[in-house]
């Protein structure tokens, strides 16, 4: 398909005249096109990250590198209760469309605030008639019609995309079946057997919303393939297929009626949209079951790809896969970014994709041309039966990686601490545990792309990234890129779902390993927020479990594919009540191949020292600034701190972070994102902190600036909840004092 750059609009004209009188303190040089959207010259955050093109870039300048030290609290607002005994986050982006604005509670209800006061204006709860789980809401999208003023909200709750007046917070019964669409459907599966939620919103484009969805890592997940649904209607106007079906392009990279069966391959990340040119940016995840790829030997295109479609058709332009036949759960994590770069004197259009594995990949946006070398590198054979590894990876020369990319024992910080790896234990690990450096000479560390295997193997940047959802900023006056990383390397280790010399494991604990490990940990002693399976008997009665399963809760999808038998089976086992006889069942269940699946994992974790430091040397999170025209780093900071870090030499030692960056024209980068619970602002010219303060609980979201009455605010969502913080359900939003 060809692409023809279009004429400069009067709306482009505007902007750019409005960009020349900006005030760009710290001698931040324009010298790029401004972007095309009526919200970032009204200065307000009227789209998730800010714009379509995901650039997290305010105009905004009040708030300058010379006086935001002098923020203070302007309101704060309780989104609901934290419900007791769970751990619940909020990951939202909010909208400020007006003197309003829009954002999502712990436990997934849609609500609208004044904007300067924090008043409640009104709140959605919707009915899930069937039970399924809510799951998470990152944010939501908005449409104005031409011919009116109103605005209508699109946002997900479990496997439902709702239709919101904004005014008023009622459904607009005209969308979909009386106010919704249900994402389960129209996939070529039985609805009632494939776990979906919406995670992430996608992109509106004229008359068209178009959407991906998460779905679970297990067998029975779900296909990725991405759908527009017409505004008003709710009708579906086409579908991609992620995972191709006979006759279509990257077929062959697949088995034969894998189309039929495999899941996986979505966009749950979100995506960017080109509005001028009629282009949308898709990243995808990897293709389920995400760490043993039996039952799908091939590349698997479309999973962990880049792809680059036409919004009003769905038709593909390019796509570039990044991780094939993926074995290692490298989705892609975040929205691209659309930014203008110069290269030798040319402005080119761009698009930047940044990676798990501490990568950046830059492209043409129109043509899918890398604008920096990509090297296809060799790796070695997987040594799990029945699989089969890609021989060569794509890694970029140019940026170099924003995270390590190999712990060796140099790199240890505290090489003779006692090893502890927090999220998982050991069945093989001595009663004496070994110490870091010993734990890490019994396992491979070699980098990326070695293959999984039963003896244990580094990921890092763990399985999180790298890079993770709040993605990346880039300032559209001159294509500087800003990236929060984490430094954390994870221990993965698989086995034969025979279990030890031959044993036949039990029905139910083979299915725990299959479904539940992934998430919970191979011992099934819980990750982070997500809850320890261990003693779930104690917690909760067998018709509640099963219901959970079947069903999902909160932010856990369910699990529909499994049968009758099956989720018995595996409460019985999770209720400690798995017999004997019942282990030495065949029955209908998926035991010795697990429906092509002869491994599954039984330890994956964060790799600590027994103190709870992650075990290579500080920073264990940074912030970068990344010039893409030229793909050098222009300054690279710590993230965060480890209060309980006694260390003089170590006075920043940088946390995991979680929750992506805003910028400003006022030269001044906000995060929260790290485990101290803290919002801090930093000069974006050269890294240094300028503020900070405490929030009420983590704010692992991405934040939003706008203004009301020529003020700006900066308001943060403080959810908590991830890497053992508690949660909360506060949003925070500062002004100059």
């Amino acid at each position: 398909m060809k692409i023809q750059l279009e004429k400069i609009t009067l709306g482009t004209l505007i902007v750019c005249m409005v960009l020349l009188l900006v005030n760009c303190s710290d001698e931040i040089k324009d010298n790029r096109a401004a972007i095309s959207d009526k919200n970032i010259a009204l200065k307000t955050w009227g789209h998730y990250l800010g714009d379509p093109q995901r650039t997290h870039f305010s105009l905004l300048n009040e708030i300058d590198t010379s006086n935001v030290h002098q923020l203070g609290l302007a309101w704060q607002y309780s989104s609901g209760d934290v419900p007791e005994g769970r751990t619940t986050q909020i990951q939202t982006n909010p909208l400020i469309l007006g003197d309003k604005l829009y954002g999502i509670s712990p436990t997934n209800s849609l609500f609208a605030i004044d904007a300067g006061t924090g008043e409640k204006l009104w709140e959605f709860s919707p009915e899930i008639e069937d039970g399924t789980g809510l799951g998470l809401s990152r944010g939501l999208l908005s449409w104005q019609s031409d011919s009116e003023e109103k605005y209508r909200l699109f946002y997900a709750s479990g496997p439902r995309l709702f239709a919101i007046d904004a005014d008023s917070g009622t459904l607009i019964t005209s969308f979909g079946a009386k106010g919704s669409v249900d994402l389960r459907e129209g996939l070529g599966r039985d609805p009632a057997k494939v776990p979906i939620v919406m995670t992430t919103p996608g992109v509106i484009y004229d008359d068209l919303i178009i959407v991906g969805h998460r779905t679970s890592e297990s067998p029975g997940a779900a296909p990725g393939h991405i759908r527009a649904f017409n505004v008003l209607t709710g009708k579906r106007e086409w579908i991609f297929h992620t995972i191709p079906q006979p006759g279509e392009f990257g077929y062959e990279s697949w088995p034969r009626e894998a189309y039929k069966t495999a899941g996986g391959a979505n966009n749950w990340a979100g995506m960017a949209l080109d509005n001028d040119r009629g282009i949308v940016y898709v990243p995808t995840g990897s293709a389920a079951f995400d760490w043993y790829g039996g039952d799908r030997i091939g590349d698997n295109l479309f999973a962990n790809t880049l792809l680059a479609l036409n919004a009003r058709t769905g038709e593909r332009i390019w796509h570039f896969q990044m991780v094939k036949h993926d074995i290692w759960d490298r989705d892609l994590p975040a929205p691209p970014n659309l930014v203008d770069v110069e290269q030798n004197g040319e402005i080119i259009p761009a698009v930047a994709q940044i990676t798990k594995s501490g990568h950046v990949f830059v492209f043409n946006r129109l043509t899918g041309e890398p604008l920096f070398p990509i090297e296809e590198k060799p790796y070695p054979k997987t040594t799990l039966e029945g699989d089969t590894a890609a021989s060569t990876q794509p890694l970029p020369t140019k940026p170099a990686p924003f995270s390590r990319q190999i712990l060796r024992a140099e790199d240890l910080y505290a090489p003779n601490q006692p090893a502890f790896v927090d999220d998982f234990i050991d069945k093989d690990q001595n009663i004496s545990p070994p110490t870091v450096k010993e734990k890490l000479a019994g396992i491979t560390s070699e980098g990326q792309f070695i293959p999984i295997d039963t003896k244990g193997v580094i990921l890092y940047p763990g399985a999180d990234g790298g890079a993770e959802w709040g993605g990346a900023a880039v300032d559209p006056r001159n294509g500087i890129m800003y990236v929060n990383a984490n430094e954390m390397a994870w221990i993965v280790r698989m086995a034969k779902v025979r279990g030890k010399d031959g044993k036949k494991l039990g029905k139910g604990e083979t299915l725990s390993q299959i479904h539940c490990a992934r998430c919970h940990g191979g011992e099934l002693q819980g990750l982070g927020a997500i809850p320890e399976l261990q003693n779930v008997d104690k917690r909760l009665a067998p018709d509640q479990i099963a219901a959970i399963i079947a069903k999902g809760k909160g932010a856990m999808p369910g699990m529909p594919s499994l049968n009758e038998n099956e989720i018995s089976a595996l409460v019985d086992f999770l209720s400690g009540i798995e017999t004997e006889k019942k282990q030495n069942e065949d029955g209908d269940h998926r035991t010795e191949k697990a429906n092509g699946l002869a491994y599954a994992i039984v330890g994956f974790g964060r790799f600590k020292d027994n103190r709870g430091y992650p075990v290579m040397h500080p920073p264990w999170g940074t912030l970068n600034a990344i010039d893409l025209n030229t793909g050098e780093y222009l300054w690279k900071v710590p993230l965060g701190h480890e209060a309980s870090l006694n260390d003089p030499e170590v006075p920043v030692s940088g946390t995991e972070n979680y929750g992506g960056p805003v910028i400003t024209a006022g030269g001044v980068l906000f995060i929260a994102a790290t485990k101290d619970e803290k919002l801090r602002a930093f000069n974006m010219r050269n890294g240094k902190k300028l503020w900070e303060t405490d929030l009420p609980a983590g704010g692992y979201a991405t934040p939003a600036t706008y203004e009301i009455n020529g003020k700006q605010f900066l308001v943060i969502a403080c959810g908590g909840g991830k890497m053992g913080t508690p949660s909360g359900a506060n949003y925070m939003a500062f002004t100059l004092n």
